[in-house]
């Protein structure tokens, strides 16, 4: 792998993690659409390092403050939302464990993954065009987080897109824009460490390169520039274009599929 192809495979995890359209499926995309073979095991931990690095760099002091609270003996909303994050982590970890390797062959045919932006898209767009804006994080339940972790579940399969369920779902709960993609960041992070540990275990020092720790930095500072973007977004403004991202994207992947 060149540098070059590092840094845009950089670029676009960082995006695709955290905006609702699919970092899975835009790394399965990029190299199909322009004839790179596979990155490798290697460079997807390089990935998951450098998103792991932005969602706790940017949300560090709120990390701190969870897990404080979440072991003290009293209960506070900052405690009670550390268990949430634990809870709705536990179904996307054993559905990653016990379907790794669909995620490696079946689920990565383009012709799944347009459909899966496009499906998703509509999905998000009905949700969020119809659900109340009133619930905080802090008024969550131990239901929302189950519900929110069993949909991040289906993120397994590209083009759904971990961001895009969890964000849909905390909106099918009532919770404002900007509430549910706090708390699906929040959630992201134990996800992105469990997955990166497990690879990280296949990998040996000598596969650690110059593409290697550019995926990292590039990823990185793409993802944290991406989360401030997306909170900020989402306080004036609706998933739409995201939608429209996806129905565009989807279409094009299923027509060059199907013309190959």
């Amino acid at each position: 792998m060149s540098i070059g192809e590092a840094v845009i495979l950089g670029i676009v995890q960082g995006l695709g993690e955290f905006l609702p359209v699919s970092s899975s499926a835009h790394l399965v995309l990029v190299p199909w659409l322009v004839g790179w073979p596979y990155a490798g095991l290697t460079f997807d931990v390089a990935l998951h390092l450098g998103t792991l690095l932005a969602v706790v760099c940017y949300f560090w002091r709120d990390w701190l403050v969870l897990l404080v609270d979440g072991l003290r003996r009293a209960p506070t909303v900052e405690g009670r939302l550390f268990w949430y994050v634990v809870v709705a982590t536990v179904p996307g970890a054993l559905f990653g464990y016990f379907l790794e390797e669909q995620a490696e062959t079946v689920f990565r045919e383009p012709l799944l993954i347009g459909s899966m932006l496009i499906i998703m898209g509509v999905v998000l767009y009905l949700v969020d065009s119809r659900a109340s804006k009133t619930r905080k994080l802090g008024q969550m339940g131990l239901g929302d987080s189950i519900l929110i972790g069993v949909s991040q579940a289906l993120a397994i399969i590209p083009g759904i897109s971990r961001a895009g369920i969890t964000m849909t779902a905390g909106r099918f709960l009532g919770l404002r824009r900007e509430a549910a993609a706090r708390f699906s960041f929040l959630l992201s992070a134990p996800i992105i460490f469990g997955a990166g540990l497990v690879q990280l275990s296949k990998i040996t020092p000598s596969q650690i390169n110059a593409p290697f720790l550019t995926g990292v930095l590039v990823s990185a500072v793409v993802g944290f520039l991406s989360i401030g973007f997306l909170l900020h977004y989402l306080t004036r403004h609706s998933f739409v274009i995201f939608v429209w991202y996806r129905l565009l994207l989807g279409a094009a992947v299923i027509i060059i599929a199907l013309l190959r």
